[in-house]
């Protein structure tokens, strides 16, 4: 069997990678960057990808490229301008007050996950986006399984904390 090019295997993970990206950095602009430099080291190590999970592989690149040049740089929690409004993709088979609904609920549960720290963010948007397992997202984050779980777990607890209160004003409003 013929062995494939990086552009059969790692290519199709590139929008994958790109959200990631701009979940860890906030910013569409920042995003771009971590992702195009992990893109070069990958091509760069692409002989040392071993297996089918060029996914997790890439995802561990492109961490490790954020963690590299914009956590040291920046700071991890600088705030930066992120249009949301460019991506949402509204059902348009919903009538107006529900899909103004769905987009405020959208916009709540973003906000909420932006909020998160750092390291829950992360687990949260490998897991619940991206569809990681726990297994890979310890592989990607360079943490124990245990570790991941307890992770999500609070950063399930914090993301409740952080919508509840948006959740009862929603009610009130119907």
């Amino acid at each position: 069997m013929p062995r494939q090019t990086f552009e059969e295997v790692v290519l199709p993970h590139l929008d994958a990678a790109f959200n990631y990206a701009r979940w860890l950095t906030k910013s569409d602009a920042d995003a771009e960057d971590v992702v195009q430099d992990a893109y070069v080291r990958a091509l760069r190590f692409f002989s040392s990808l071993r297996g089918d999970d060029a996914r997790s592989w890439l995802f561990t690149i492109v961490r490790n490229t954020w963690y590299g040049r914009f956590t040291r740089a920046t700071g991890a929690n600088q705030p930066t301008v992120y249009d949301d409004t460019k991506h949402d993709r509204p059902d348009d088979g919903l009538d107006p007050e529900a899909l103004v609904m769905q987009q405020q609920a959208v916009e709540n549960v973003r906000r909420a996950v932006q909020e998160l720290p750092t390291d829950f963010r992360e687990v949260i948007i490998l897991r619940e986006l991206e569809g990681l397992s726990y297994k890979e997202i310890a592989a990607v984050s360079r943490i124990p399984i245990g570790t991941v779980m307890s992770r999500l777990s609070r950063a399930r607890e914090r993301l409740l904390a952080i919508l509840e209160p948006s959740v009862g004003r929603t009610e009130e409003q119907s």
